[in-house]
C-alpha cells in the first residue's frame, strides 16, 4: 500500500496543498490527514496508520516536519519504521528518504579478508551509517528548530505589543460571533421556554446538535445579556 500523510497543526490551517503534492507524486496513494501537533508522535491518525501497516508499504510525506517536529522521536520513529522495511518518502527531502539510506548500506565496501585493511574497510563502513544517520538526525532538527523559532518570534510580539499597551487575544468575557453561534442563539430564541419557547433545554439542545451542554449555557446567557 502507498500512504500520504498530511498533516495541519490547527484545524484553521489549510492542508489542501500537501494533499496536492503527494497526490501529484504518487496518484493512487491513499491520503491520511489530520489536525494536530506535531511535536509529539501520540497523534489519533498517525496511530491508526501505524498499526495497519506492512512491511513494504510506503508513506510519503510533503515534508520532514510532518512526519515529526520533535528531533528526538522522530529519528527514532524513523529507524523504527526502517527496520520494519516501511518505505519513507519526503518530497521536500528527497535526501533521508528510506531508498537512499538503503542504498548507504549497500553500497557498503566488501571486506577483502586482509585483518589489517578489513579493519580500515569497517571504520570507513561505519563512518558511512553516521553521515547518513546524522543526515537524517539534522533533517529532523531543523524541523524542530523551526517550530521553536515561531514560539520564540511569536512570543517576543505578544511582549512587544503589551509594553506598547496594545490588546493581544480576545478581551475577557468577549462574545464569539460565528455562524454557528449565531445560528444557535436564533434557535434558542425562537424555541426555548426562557425566551417564550416551547422546550425545554434539553430539547433545544437536541434541536440545535453539535454544541456542548457548556456552549448551549454561555449563549444562553450572553441572549438574556
Amino acid at each position: 500500500m502507498i500512504y500520504g500523510y498530511a498533516r495541519i497543526s490547527r484545524p484553521t490551517q489549510n492542508i489542501e496543498r500537501q494533499i496536492r503534492n503527494i497526490s501529484e507524486y504518487a496518484p493512487t496513494a491513499k491520503i491520511i490527514a489530520e489536525a494536530y501537533t506535531g511535536t509529539t508522535q501520540e497523534r489519533p491518525e498517525w496511530c491508526k496508520l501505524l498499526k495497519r501497516l506492512k512491511p513494504n508499504d510506503t508513506i510519503i510525506f510533503d515534508s520532514v516536519s510532518r512526519m515529526s517536529r520533535n528531533a528526538e522521536e522522530g529519528i527514532e520513529e524513523y529507524e523504527k519504521l526502517y527496520n520494519e522495511g516501511i518505505n519513507l518518502v519526503f518530497l521536500k527531502e528527497h535526501q533521508i528518504d528510506t531508498e537512499t539510506y538503503r542504498s548507504a548500506i549497500s553500497q557498503q565496501i566488501e571486506m577483502t579478508g586482509n585483518e589489517i585493511a578489513d579493519e580500515f574497510i569497517k571504520a570507513i563502513n561505519n563512518v558511512l551509517m553516521i553521515l547518513a544517520k546524522k543526515q537524517i538526525y539534522l533533517s529532523f532538527e531543523q524541523a524542530q528548530k523551526e517550530v521553536d523559532d515561531l514560539h520564540k518570534r511569536t512570543s517576543e510580539g505578544i511582549k512587544t505589543a503589551k509594553l506598547r499597551g496594545k490588546q493581544v487575544g480576545r478581551p475577557v468575557g468577549a462574545e464569539i460571533v460565528s455562524k454557528k453561534s449565531v445560528s444557535a442563539k436564533q434557535i434558542i430564541l425562537q424555541h426555548s421556554k426562557d425566551f417564550g419557547g416551547t422546550l425545554n433545554d434539553t430539547d433545544v439542545l437536541k434541536l440545535i446538535g453539535n454544541i456542548s451542554r457548556n456552549t448551549y449555557y454561555k449563549y444562553k446567557k450572553e441572549l438574556k445579556k
